[in-house]
């Protein structure tokens, strides 16, 4: 099969990285940009000498898939004209600005039979890929992203900005649906929630603790899973993780572990271990964006797809959904 011919619709801060990245992007090929600010557009095209195009039609009637950076509120217009052009889709997260939008498009990608993966870029850091050789069955998940304030990002509420990241690893994880949603939040330097928690059950009874800010003193992003026999940290600002593990003492591999004595009474002792997985050299913007084109090649589901952004959005729009109930109790 030939290269993907593909574009990028949006320049600002990230598109001006995807941009950079699908010139490396194996078995595709960068054909041109658009950005409604011509001006940056063309700033970010001479700089990577790429072609501008005057408008999204135009890009996308000479490409056959498409990288969409814009604005939330942009997505859905763009990612339908995007099927109805014949063009595989990635989008950025969250998917579109409602679940109404989503799943138009969802079902679109399905009729047309085109890729759709969205942009959660979380999935492919460093320290959730190290964990792949790992049986990862939650029992309870504790979720701490902390940033401090940026201007970007605050027309929406940071549960869409941020915690949308964990909720996505958290449903990807957790194979039982959503039984029962508590949160609580507030807004504080913007118009729309800037700090909150929510407490999510599922059916299997696994439960994710998930806290998310945009006004911290510090930068966070850390997820705690606790599962039978083990405790595994990561942490997604250095890609890295670390698995406490309680093993049959025949299982002990002294190769890689710290071994730290053993558990339990009579016959049933377990060995405690450690480890520190090796973290995979990979950059996670341009490991999901060839996923993206191998996904096209093949004709394979997406690792992403959109019916996983679909229910991403569906239970943060309920945690928003709780956050406004809360304030009126």
């Amino acid at each position: 099969m030939n290269n993907i011919k593909i574009g990028v619709i949006g320049t600002g801060h990230l598109g001006k990285i995807h941009t950079k990245l699908l010139k490396e992007v194996e078995n595709c090929e960068l054909i041109g940009i658009y950005d409604v600010d011509t001006e940056k557009a063309n700033a970010v095209g001479s700089e990577f000498d790429v072609k501008v195009f005057d408008s999204v039609d135009e890009l996308l009637s000479n490409i056959n898939a498409v990288s969409i950076v814009a604005s939330t509120s942009a997505h859905y217009e763009i990612v339908k004209s995007a099927f109805e052009k014949g063009v595989h889709v990635f989008v950025e997260k969250p998917i579109t600005s409602t679940i109404q939008q989503a799943e138009e498009v969802v079902a679109l990608s399905k009729e047309k039979d085109l890729v759709l993966q969205v942009g959660h870029i979380e999935r492919f850091n460093p320290a959730l890929v190290s964990l792949e050789k790992y049986e990862l069955e939650p029992k309870f998940i504790q979720t701490d992203r902390l940033a401090l304030f940026n201007p970007r990002g605050t027309d929406v509420a940071v549960v869409l900005d941020l915690m949308i990241h964990d909720i996505d690893i958290i449903l990807s994880l957790v194979n039982s649906e959503v039984k029962s949603i508590n949160a609580s939040g507030v807004a504080v330097v913007s118009d729309h929630v800037d700090i909150a928690n929510t407490r999510i059950v599922f059916e299997n009874g696994a439960v994710a603790n998930v806290t998310a800010s945009r006004i911290s003193q510090k930068k966070m992003r850390k997820m705690r899973i606790f599962q039978r026999d083990a405790y595994i940290s990561l942490d997604f600002t250095t890609g890295t993780s670390e698995v406490f593990r309680l093993l049959e003492p025949q299982d002990e591999n002294v190769n890689k572990f710290m071994n730290f004595g053993e558990i339990g009474v009579g016959e049933k002792k377990k060995v405690l271990v450690y480890e520190n997985p090796e973290k995979p050299e990979l950059n996670a913007l341009k490991h999901e964006l060839q996923l993206f084109i191998n996904a096209i090649t093949n004709g394979e589901r997406p690792v992403v797809s959109g019916e996983d952004g679909l229910k991403a959005l569906k239970v943060a729009e309920e945690i928003i959904k709780k956050i406004e109930e809360s304030k009126l109790s």
